[in-house]
């Protein structure tokens, strides 16, 4: 059975940092590309960021390119988002996915709130 777990999120003031992690088992991690999504309130899920499996390609959405960092950790099943320069619109529900083969599989998600 494919988990995912994410860790991480919480209160930070704008202009902080924060860093999620999402450990993955029951799944080919290293062959599987992994993102990240969020979602605020009364928004729809919107994409982050996303790490390839074969070269470890990131790509980005724009409202957070240079602010956060995503990575991965093929020996420890985990992938990893570093947030910098938060700002109160991060402020959403952070979700992990995976995607292995034709299938995606998405973690319960962590709270981040940034306060102005």
């Amino acid at each position: 059975q494919v988990q995912l777990v994410e860790s991480g999120g919480g209160l930070v003031q704008a202009g902080g940092s924060l860093r999620l992690s999402c450990a993955a088992s029951g799944l080919g991690f290293s062959r599987a590309d992994m993102a990240w999504y969020r979602q605020a309130p009364g928004n729809k899920r919107e994409f982050v960021a996303r790490i390839t499996w074969s070269e470890g390609g990131t790509s980005y959405a724009d409202s957070v390119k240079g602010r956060f960092t995503i990575s991965r950790d093929n020996a420890k099943n985990t992938a990893s988002l570093q947030m910098y320069s938060l700002k109160p619109e991060d402020t959403a529900i952070y979700y992990c996915k995976a995607r292995s083969g034709w299938r995606d599989f998405w973690g319960q998600g962590t709270q981040v709130t940034v306060s102005s």
